[in-house]
């Protein structure tokens, strides 16, 4: 590399965002995920023994990936060589893999390929990499915050460790954050930055666990903060809040946040926690998913989980859809809300679902059973002598509206597939079928769940 070749890097350095001059250069500087880099941590051992490992690095935005790999390339002798997969393409990755080939022949020196944003490549281009990485051409790190065992193929997963990074802390982000302050040679020191409490609070709160986010945030209201008199830049909270402008929350509609968000959401609905509920609704409707999404899903669950158990949760999560296509949003959201609400204090029962599966259990099992001839229509003469209908009786022509009569299969008299629960509206049902039961069969008692 010539002077001016040096001079160039060092300038596009200077010129970069903060949170890319901050990186760490070495594992002193790396502040966070201990349960990986600690000291007698395997990864961190095996990095200093420069015997790297294929590895996936997964975990959310701004959480070290990237600037672990880059530390990884700094720590060992291997060549390193950083591509995105939202950029690069099946002919960047082959020209690569010759380079490493061609390296490892002449030099013997390993390659370390880092593939960042991972996720984005597709099956062929995961393939490109795969046969390289099993032959020893090149070591493979990839970084992704989508979950790998949907994201990367199975044979490259397969010859890689998983290893999980975690949202930082909010204490870790704020060191993070401290140490930009008073570092002089690649931080804001020299701007003489300062900024209060309750400034530097929601800095870190606004960040999620996001070490990026927080720093660049810092070097824009540092930046668009003129000196006071003492020539220091005193950043008031009110800099910050309009640095931050609305932060936009960690959510792909397409990817883990939209799945694990949803899956919190039912589980806090059907876990009768309506705080909870209510603010993982609000998490989604704030990160932008589709509030129609939200109400059908309160549809299913009204049907699956409340169930018999409260009766008009059904009607009420099919008025929320309604609601939310009729006015749309944001006011979409209060019907969300109050139907929300209305299931999370519901009281619950699975029981209609639970008879639906026994019932699939039971028809892929016996499949074809006769419909009894007393249930079937005498459309036609011939229908009529040959028995159809024979023996029906119309349950309003009797007391009650209830008649004694079997209407299963021959071969499945007795079965039973439906077990109300004793909870909310289903102990009246229940009481109901006991006794249409004790009318059936005198003397004998309707058979529970249990046999």
């Amino acid at each position: 590399m010539d002077l001016f070749e040096q001079q160039r890097r060092e300038q596009t350095a200077r010129e970069a965002p903060l949170a890319a001059r901050m990186r760490p250069r070495s594992f002193d500087e790396f502040v966070g995920q201990a349960h990986l880099v600690a000291p007698e941590r395997v990864l961190r051992k095996a990095i200093e023994a420069d015997q790297v490992p294929s590895m996936v690095l997964w975990g959310p935005p701004g959480s070290g990936k990237t600037t672990l790999a880059f530390l990884i390339s700094s720590l060992t002798r291997s060549h390193f060589e950083p591509v995105s997969a939202v950029t690069a393409g099946v002919a960047d990755l082959r020209r690569i893999v010759e380079e490493a080939r061609q390296r490892r022949a002449m030099y013997s020196r390993r390659t370390i390929l880092f593939v960042d944003e991972i996720h984005r490549f597709n099956k062929a281009q995961q393939d490109v990499i795969l046969p390289h990485v099993e032959e020893g051409v090149v070591t493979f790190i990839g970084a992704t915050t989508e979950n790998p065992s949907f994201e990367v193929v199975s044979p490259l997963l397969s010859r890689s460790r998983v290893f999980s990074l975690e949202p930082l802390t909010r204490e870790e982000v704020s060191s993070i954050v401290e140490w930009a302050l008073k570092d002089s040679e690649r931080g804001l020191r020299g701007l003489k930055v300062e900024m209060a409490g309750e400034a530097m609070d929601f800095l870190v709160e606004m960040a999620g666990g996001d070490a990026r986010v927080a720093l660049n945030t810092l070097e824009l209201a540092a930046t668009a903060t003129p000196p006071g008199p003492d020539g220091v830049r005193h950043i008031p909270l009110d800099t910050i809040v309009d640095a931050v402008q609305k932060p936009a929350l960690l959510y792909d509609k397409a990817g883990d946040q939209h799945y694990d968000t949803i899956s919190a959401f039912i589980k806090s609905v059907r876990g009768s926690d309506p705080d909870a509920a209510v603010y993982w609704l609000t998490r989604m409707i704030e990160a932008g998913e589709d509030p129609l999404f939200i109400a059908r899903r309160l549809v299913i669950l009204a049907a699956e989980d409340i169930g018999l158990a409260e009766p008009q949760g059904l009607p009420m999560a099919v008025a929320a859809y309604q609601a939310v296509h009729f006015v749309g949003m944001p006011e979409g959201a209060i019907p969300l809300a109050e139907a929300t609400v209305y299931l999370a204090t519901a009281p619950k029962s699975n029981t209609a679902y639970a008879a639906l599966n026994r019932a699939r259990e039971e028809v892929r099992k016996s499949r074809h059973q006769p419909v009894p001839l007393h249930l079937r229509n005498p459309v036609t003469g011939l229908m009529k002598q040959k028995g159809y209908g024979k023996g029906y009786k119309y349950a309003h022509d009797f007391e009650g509206h209830f008649v004694n009569m079997d209407f299963l299969p021959q071969s499945l008299q007795g079965r039973r597939f439906y077990y109300p629960a004793e909870q909310g509206y289903e102990k009246e049902i229940a009481q109901r079928l006991k006794q249409w039961w004790r009318e059936k069969k005198p003397g004998t008692e309707l058979p529970d769940e249990s046999g």
